[in-house]
């Protein structure tokens, strides 16, 4: 397992773009289809998407706009994992992304931290 990315939230996505881009040399690129929807960008490091920005009017209490919303983990054994949450009692919401064929399974640590764990596998057709 090691590192997939961190994602930021924030109310300024071109300021926190720019940022990055120029601080740490990272070039941006595309973004799955399925969540092409929400505002925001894909900060690349040697072809990977190491830091992804999300737009966040950070309204609602416990809500602020500026703060690191998850960490991805990259694992292997999509089945496997999801089976040992089942059996722990985490619960979890999968998103698949065909366009990258990566299955992502997002769940909370003790405490409320969101955890991602991201596996690069064949998404299954009927999905």
């Amino acid at each position: 397992m090691h590192l997939d990315h961190v994602t930021i939230r924030t109310r300024d996505l071109e300021a926190t773009r720019t940022f990055f881009l120029k601080v740490f040399d990272l070039e941006e690129g595309q973004r799955p289809l399925a969540i092409r929807h929400i505002p925001g960008h894909w900060l690349y490091s040697e072809g990977h998407p190491l830091i992804h920005i999300i737009g966040s009017p950070g309204s609602g209490i416990g809500r602020s706009a500026e703060a690191i919303d998850h960490v991805g983990l990259r694992m292997e054994g999509y089945a496997a994992f999801r089976k040992k949450l089942d059996q722990l009692g985490i619960r979890y919401s999968p998103m698949d992304l065909a366009d990258l064929q990566q299955r992502r399974l997002f769940f909370r640590a003790p405490g409320g931290p969101l955890l991602e764990a991201v596996f690069s596998e064949p998404v299954p057709q009927n999905n």
